[in-house]
């Protein structure tokens, strides 16, 4: 194995968490939801809208742009595209100021970043498969998303030591924003878009140096006609390859409620627990450390175990995690009363959160393993592909159910439970999963064995 290939396709990942954690999750969500837009409720439902539309403009895509680039043979250009579309949306996001009157043009700028991580993680995902031999590919895995975390936590803190304010216009260490930024207009936190920008610029480097392209000679031409006539028998295939017909069904459901839960846990705690932008940084803080543990334990987990019992065993807990969010708010813990004023709700949702973070990457780094058993080796950024395809086909389901009932209740706790049923459902289709694979038993036959 080639190790510092290996570290610079970790860097990816350390280099792009930021959207996910800053800006997707604990700092730009709840403060467009809470300041930017005229209430929570009305900002949690366009912001559901939003995530809805993008994601169904990347399923679309999504395999169409694999496939055609297994037939160019070169990957690299293609993520620099993404990668210029990432750095143009998120530091877009500065011109969000409290209170705009016109949301729509904030809500295209994180799209357009969004294309660009997503489209941008599919071509390096496709990278794994060569980063060394396939008992070792689940630990790489693991680790790679051990170090975006990593990466995650460090840019976060920042952000709270340094840059976003909470009500008294003060940092987590009672500093005013850095800079000389205003706190009267939110300049700190909005200062989080160009900051992820930034930070993707610089810590993309070590990728674009140490990971060249495979050595794979370059088509002649007609790279769009062979790849969708690739794709088209790929698709065709699927009804005779049910395992990979149901880890794509499995993973599609699982991923679009996880994705749920990191775009609204951060509007959930701003709205029904009242919280902070610093108290929800620091939630994102203990879910991103337990998560770059748990993330290097999944992938020696699954190296040991096989991806499929570390997937089954995070869609439990995350499940679990669901239903505590949904009977906790001020008022009571798992559905029971609590007395006015009593931190439990609190502590429970700080649990919650490193649950989140742990069984959340765990799942992710895991699926990426299964998808390298499941995929033909010839055509792997198809297959990744048809799994971004599988992620982001029903990616408008979570946040549309959570907008409607969220919008029909006038009530943001059960807004959040159609997830539970996202989750129920992949874990069923994750029966039906092979291990390795078209041509292994089942996970129920091999554990009769």
């Amino acid at each position: 194995m080639d190790r510092r290939r290996i570290w610079g396709w970790y860097f990816f990942d350390w280099a792009n968490q930021p959207y996910n954690t800053l800006l997707l999750t604990f700092i730009f969500a709840p403060y467009f939801a809470n300041a930017v837009a005229p209430d929570p409720v009305t900002g949690q439902a366009q912001w559901g809208w939003m995530l809805a539309i993008t994601g169904g403009f990347i399923a679309l895509l999504a395999p169409v742009l694999g496939a055609v680039a297994d037939s160019g043979g070169r990957r690299r250009p293609w993520i620099l595209l993404w990668s210029l579309l990432y750095v143009a949306g998120s530091f877009t996001l500065w011109w969000a100021v409290p209170g705009m009157s016109d949301t729509f043009w904030i809500l295209l700028a994180f799209g357009i970043g969004m294309i660009g991580l997503e489209f941008g993680i599919i071509f390096t995902n496709a990278i794994l498969p060569d980063l060394g031999p396939r008992q070792e590919i689940g630990r790489i895995s693991g680790s790679a998303w051990a170090f975006g975390y990593a990466g995650g936590v460090i840019s976060l803190a920042i952000m709270l030591l340094f840059l976003a304010e909470n009500e008294s216009g003060r940092t987590l260490i009672g500093l005013p924003p850095a800079l000389g930024l205003d706190p009267e207009l939110r300049e700190g936190t909005r200062a989080v878009g160009p900051f992820t920008a930034i930070w993707y610029v610089v810590f993309v480097i070590p990728f674009f140096l140490w990971v060249p392209d495979h050595a794979r000679p370059r088509a002649a031409g007609g790279a769009m006609r062979r790849g969708l006539q690739g794709l088209g028998r790929t698709l065709r295939s699927l009804p005779r390859r049910p395992s990979l017909f149901a880890w794509l069904g499995s993973s599609m459901f699982c991923r679009d409620a996880l994705n749920g839960i990191y775009a609204f846990g951060g509007i959930y705690a701003a709205g029904v627990l009242g919280w902070s932008i610093i108290q929800i940084g620091i939630f994102g803080i203990t879910a991103a450390v337990a998560g770059a543990i748990f993330c290097w334990l999944g992938g020696r987990a699954d190296r040991a175990f096989g991806p499929k019992p570390v997937i089954a065993a995070c869609i439990l807990a995350l499940i679990s995690v669901c239903l505590v969010v949904v009977t906790t708010d001020r008022s009571m813990v798992l559905g029971m009363p609590v007395a006015p004023g009593s931190n439990l709700p609190d502590v429970a949702f700080y649990l919650c959160g490193g649950i989140i973070g742990s069984a959340g990457g765990i799942l992710q780094a895991a699926s990426r393993t299964m998808m390298v058993r499941q995929a033909d080796p010839a055509r792997m950024t198809e297959a990744f592909g048809l799994y971004a395809l599988s992620g982001k086909a029903t990616a408008f389901l979570a946040p549309a159910l959570v907008a409607t009932v969220t919008s029909l209740t006038n009530d943001q706790r059960l807004g959040v439970t159609p997830l539970i049923g996202l989750f129920l459902v992949g874990l069923v289709l994750l029966v039906w999963v092979k291990p390795e694979g078209e041509g292994t038993g089942t996970w129920l036959e091999s554990s009769l064995r």
